[in-house]
């Protein structure tokens, strides 16, 4: 699917999830109202985007700094056979925002969250003796934020 298959509501749609999706008990019915379906099509309808992968992710996104949390970019330098192993290792932990494979020595970069500097080195002590024992990998490169961009990107539908 591309944008050249969607209509309007479809469009309209995803603008409004991008700006302000709905914190309500029934979300779906209020962009139903704002989009003048049912509740149960705006439901199908971004249930149809999501698999079609034009929605890859619907959540919140938080100040985790204002939460009191801790975060660092990571990066590892993974064998390529290995890469999926390492992914596998790395995408279930709760910390973890995304990660991304790099045309680089480290190839493998992610994101960790935790509630404190403590919780945040012991999980990346374990995840790097796992990913050192099961996927060949260095050890991890710990990247922590200097400074903090926020940019807000919103496509328009």
């Amino acid at each position: 699917m591309n944008k050249d298959n969607l209509d309007p509501i479809d469009r309209q749609l995803l603008n409004i999830i991008q700006q302000a999706f709905p914190v309500d008990p029934r979300p779906y019915k209020v962009l139903g109202h704002l989009t003048g379906i049912s509740e149960e099509e705006a439901l199908d309808r971004v249930s149809r985007l999501r698999g079609a992968g034009v929605i890859r992710r619907l959540g919140g996104v938080f100040d985790s700094p204002k939460l009191g949390y801790v975060s660092t970019l990571c990066a590892v330098s993974v064998p390529e056979a290995s890469i999926d192993t390492a992914a596998s290792l790395i995408n279930p932990l709760p910390g973890v925002t995304h990660h991304y494979v790099r045309d680089h020595h480290y190839n493998l970069w992610f994101t960790l969250i935790a509630p404190s500097e403590a919780a945040l080195s012991t999980t990346l002590q374990q995840l790097e003796n796992q990913l050192m024992q099961e996927a060949s990998a260095s050890p991890v490169l710990l990247l922590p934020a200097l400074e903090t961009f926020k940019i807000k990107v919103q496509f328009q539908v």
